[in-house]
């Protein structure tokens, strides 16, 4: 299937804990790669800026929207608040040959990869499970219970990674410098390939 367009969009997703987030800021920077910002239905905290940390928007809205077709993926989180990809910023950024990076969750990308097959899908794993729970351990931010829940959740999220064929590529992050260069060469290579 040929691409309308000379950009790419980049799906990485992990496990909470895997350190997802420094590799996907490090490939932004490296790429000059545009962030994709979700639409959620959640309240928006003092702090958040609407388009730029999200799309705030009612739930009517957000069901408005997926009648439309207007969501490269979309999913409820622990059965709360909506998230979702808008298509149209996207397409936009592919349009004038820009990388988009898209930081979401399996489910979120097992759904690009249906709704856009030209994608690039990586996902972070950990070294292996201690370790993973050593870091979220290590992160400070939550009791025991919630350590446990996330830990059972990456578990999960790994296991539905390797058994959809969602991803295209495993990064694994024993190293965080190693993994940010292979997940940065990982996407020249595929850029390379988008524009030959």
């Amino acid at each position: 299937m040929s691409t309308p367009s000379k950009g790419l969009l980049v799906v990485i997703s992990g496990p909470s804990g895997v350190g997802k987030t420094t590799i996907v800021h490090k490939v932004q920077t490296a790429f000059q790669a545009i962030f994709s910002i979700s639409a959620t239905t959640r309240p928006k905290s003092s702090s958040e800026v609407n388009g730029q940390d999200y799309f705030f928007i009612s739930d009517e809205e957000f069901e408005s929207k997926i009648q439309e077709d207007a969501f490269l993926e979309h999913a409820e989180v622990f059965g709360v608040h909506k998230y979702g990809t808008l298509r149209k910023p996207v397409n936009e950024a592919l349009r004038d040959g820009k990388i988009m990076l898209l930081d979401i969750d399996v489910q979120g990308g097992k759904q690009v990869r249906d709704n856009m097959p030209n994608s690039l899908r990586i996902f972070i794993l950990p070294p292996n499970e201690d370790e993973l729970l050593r870091r979220l351990e290590a992160r400070g931010r939550e009791d025991s219970d919630s350590i446990q829940r996330r830990f059972r959740e990456a578990k999960n999220e790994i296991k539905f990674a390797r058994e959809s064929e969602a991803y295209e590529y495993f990064v694994t992050n024993d190293n965080l410098e190693l993994a940010i260069a292979e997940t940065i060469a990982i996407i020249q290579s595929e850029k390379e390939i988008t524009h030959t």
